[in-house]
């Protein structure tokens, strides 16, 4: 059985809609999906929700329901969510599943008879909003703890923990060992920094029922409820244990964001390593999004919200923002001004005038039908589909991106220097003509497959309009010559319609 390359978000807090950056996570993580399989591997992408714990349990309480009728009137909303963005999913996990607990309790039943849990008496400082224990490191100078935390409440109280810093060093030694393991690399070297300079607590993992009852009992003692993020990052390896068929595990990329670093590489592999499982292959940590320079936040009604962009502008010019303007890893900066340039200037004028003016011309000149094959833009479009297929190697989607927009300048650009429409009028450079003609339909063929991965239905527009069947979904398809002379083309209609902004 050959295994399949297995691809992964976070899993969303269902206490609240999804936002920008949620979209954008998502719409990373479909990309590098798509890109895998334009490449020729079965993959297997998987998203979904984190249902468990006390802020669920008080916003369903807020809102008189029950905490499961909450979660599953919010978890209809996040999947249409996921329709809407045409996220190519194969899974879609949600914490409240039985599959789910079942691999949970069986983790802890399994991680508890070798010893790696211990019960113990705690006195300290609980934050409800963070469900998260404080201690005096977290106070600030005056004594008070951030107003992040929100409200703060001393607690007694017994739990279990899970040992973690017997792994401390074993952990160090992996991630050098292992440069690739989190990405970017300055990322790596803040966890490296957080290890070498801090000794690991033992991570309780566990709720006294008597405080929460919104959550996974504990196998071992029904006074307990699992703590919400041991549940949730087993997520990953439950959702492999429940299609056994497919060889999912070790996940071969995790994305997440900037803000959930320590769980996913601190926390997560040393529970791998208790579970006796590999580790994944590679923690892919983006950034946030800023909105015109200023921090996204509702309150001051400073958002983005990604449906009504889709709405007014269409899902290919959404995710083309996203991707084109944020590199994975550093932050980024929302601009209504910056979308709509990016809208007229690259898609409008770029991509869509281009192809527009190909098949236009191929109408008017040759009664659109594609001319004997010439190669005079081959090496172009080469050097594009082979960088861009070692950049989807590497999950470095914007440099993709670039590249291909190399190569639609390009073909703007040998417009220009050819002249077609000269060409045109004088008879005696009717081959010429053909020549110019064929390189720039098949360049735009080319562009279809490059693009597949981030604009999908725009390529299998530029497919439709070039008389082509099917999807434009393979990346071996890229290589040059596949339009065949006496091809007849189908009608042009814009990609990417001007708006007056």
């Amino acid at each position: 059985m050959s295994k399949r390359f297995y691809i992964t978000t976070a899993i969303d807090y269902v206490n609240g809609q999804p936002h920008l950056g949620h979209a954008y996570e998502k719409i990373i993580a479909d990309v590098i999906a798509r890109a895998r399989r334009s490449l020729g591997q079965e993959v297997f992408f998987l998203t979904g929700l984190d249902e468990h714990g006390q802020k669920v349990q008080q916003a369903a309480q807020a809102e008189k329901k029950n905490p499961q009728e909450y979660c599953d009137a919010l978890a209809a909303d996040w999947q249409a969510f996921a329709k809407k963005l045409e996220l190519t999913n194969d899974d879609f996990v949600r914490t409240t599943q039985p599959r789910h607990k079942e691999f949970v309790q069986a983790t802890l039943a399994k991680l508890n008879a070798a010893g790696h849990f211990y019960k113990a008496s705690y006195t300290g400082f609980y934050s409800t909003k963070e469900e998260t224990f404080l201690t005096e490191k977290d106070r600030l100078p005056d004594g008070k703890f951030d107003a992040s935390y929100g409200e703060v409440v001393e607690l007694k109280e017994d739990n279990y923990y899970f040992k973690l810093g017997a792994h401390q060093q074993w952990l160090i030694d992996y991630i050098e060992a292992n440069p690739d393991f989190i990405s970017p690399s300055y990322r790596r070297n803040e966890v490296l920094g957080f290890l070498k300079n801090n000794t690991l607590e033992d991570l309780c993992i566990s709720r006294p029922l008597a405080r929460l009852n919104w959550g996974i009992p504990l196998p071992f003692d029904p006074e307990f409820v699992t703590y919400v993020w041991f549940d949730a990052l087993v997520n990953y390896a439950s959702i492999a244990a429940a299609h056994p068929m497919l060889g999912l595990w070790p996940a071969d990329i995790h994305v997440i964001g900037k803000d959930i670093v320590k769980f996913h590489a601190v926390y997560w592999p040393i529970m791998l390593k208790a579970m006796g499982l590999p580790l994944p292959k590679q923690i892919l940590v983006h950034g946030w999004w800023q909105k015109d320079g200023a921090k996204i936040s509702k309150s001051t009604g400073n958002v983005v919200d990604p449906i009504t962009v889709i709405n007014e502008w269409g899902l290919d010019a959404f995710r083309f923002y996203v991707l084109r303007e944020l590199d994975i890893g550093p932050d980024g900066n929302w601009t209504d001004e910056g979308f709509a340039s990016r809208y007229d200037s690259e898609l409008a004028k770029k991509l869509g005038n281009l192809l527009n003016r190909v098949l236009s011309m191929l109408k008017s000149y040759r009664k659109g039908i594609v001319p004997a094959r010439h190669d005079e833009l081959a090496a172009d479009a080469a050097k594009a589909a082979d960088e861009t297929r070692a950049l989807f190697k590497q999950s470095q989607l914007q440099s993709a991106l670039q590249s291909i927009w190399g190569l639609v300048n390009r073909a703007n650009k040998f417009v220009d220097e050819t002249a077609p429409f000269k060409l045109a009028k004088d008879p005696a450079q009717a081959q010429r003509l053909d020549e110019v003609l064929y390189n720039l339909a098949e360049t735009c063929r080319v562009l279809a497959v490059l693009l597949w991965p981030f604009l999908p239905g725009t390529a299998t527009k530029i497919y439709a309009q070039l008389g082509l069947q099917g999807s434009p979904d393979k990346l071996d398809a890229a290589t040059w010559g596949g339009l065949q002379v006496g091809h007849a083309i189908g009608e042009p209609a814009p990609l990417f319609p001007r708006k007056d902004v």
